[in-house]
């Protein structure tokens, strides 16, 4: 586990550092909105931009309006399983356990991420209503039948502005 808790950079190519900025971005211009600040960003293995979303849970009310969920609910409609299956999820922060097991139910084999969970649980300390089940993503995954590659976290002090503003820590 505190090898997890490094930052995991080794892998990250400029076109990771690009998309997952984006998704940075995303969470930024969402906590600006009122809701928590977590963007995603869906890549196909040709760099297409399949979809990107925020955090909506605020403005919707819906408790899985996470911005895993919502570019999700974008992409999958629109591409097919063999697609999704070379695309890569860019998150702000580590997926929690709903949108991991959403991310392995599209076919998505690649996740980079840039905050992790156990950071992201030190900004959220102060209010009782934002815990969290304490699985990594890369828990959840490894129950997948087929390989799943994590890279997080990384660029984490970027990742970390948007919550560092918007929980006033």
């Amino acid at each position: 586990m505190a090898s997890e808790l490094n930052e995991q950079t080794a892998d990250l190519t400029e076109q990771d550092a690009l998309y997952l900025r984006r998704a940075i971005a995303l969470s930024a211009r969402t906590a600006q909105a009122g809701n928590r600040p977590f963007g995603a960003v869906i890549v196909a293995a040709d760099g297409r931009v399949l979809a990107e979303a925020a955090n909506n849970n605020a403005v919707t009310g819906d408790c899985t309006a996470h911005a895993e969920t919502e570019a999700l609910r974008l992409a999958t409609p629109a591409h097919g399983r063999e697609v999704m299956a070379g695309a890569t999820m860019y998150a702000s922060g580590e997926p929690c356990v709903m949108c991991a097991g959403a991310i392995f139910w599209s076919n998505i084999r690649r996740v980079v991420f840039g905050i992790d969970a156990v950071s992201l649980r030190t900004f959220r300390a102060s209010q009782a209503a934002a815990g969290d089940i304490e699985m990594s993503c890369r828990e959840v995954f490894a129950a997948a039948p087929h390989d799943m590659q994590v890279i997080g976290p990384a660029l984490r002090d970027e990742a970390a502005a948007p919550h560092r503003a918007y929980w006033k820590l």
